[in-house]
């Protein structure tokens, strides 16, 4: 593989940490949320950040293979839903659920761009057979 870009992130403490990133651009505090024991309150996880990069990339993937069909995608956004969940055998997994809208699209044209941006996105090639990814396109109802 051929590096494009490397993001450097440390994480000290786990889930009740900090986290930042080599550039200092990236400096969160981290909490358990209270649904699984922690504290909670006003600070991110690792569920949110999985969540914001998985929506920006798919995102732009989606703008990479729309360009290509030359489909304009409006005002469109990516919604990205990750759950922790745990197996009979009491294992940690994750799931997501993404949402895609897109204004002004035909149902048949959006799925198959959304299919084929799920096809290149690094995200969805990382998690593909290892978690459940869902792809739920939203448009505009007349």
């Amino acid at each position: 593989m051929k590096t494009l870009y490397s993001a450097k992130v440390t994480t000290d403490g786990g889930r009740n940490g900090r986290t930042i990133s080599d550039d200092g651009v990236l400096d969160l505090e981290l909490a358990m949320p209270k649904s699984l024991g922690g504290e909670g309150g006003d600070y991110s996880n690792p569920e949110q950040l999985f969540a914001a990069g998985y929506s920006a990339c798919f995102g732009s993937a989606l703008e990479m293979i729309a360009k290509k069909a030359n489909v304009d995608l409006g005002d469109y956004n990516v919604t990205a839903t990750i759950d922790l969940g745990q197996t009979e055998e009491k294992d940690l997994e994750l799931s997501a659920i993404l949402d895609i809208y897109i204004p002004d699209i035909e149902v048949e044209k959006g799925e198959e761009l959304i299919n084929e941006a799920h096809e290149v996105c690094p995200y969805s090639r990382a998690t593909r057979d290892n978690i459940d990814v869902t792809l739920n396109l939203m448009i505009d109802e007349e």
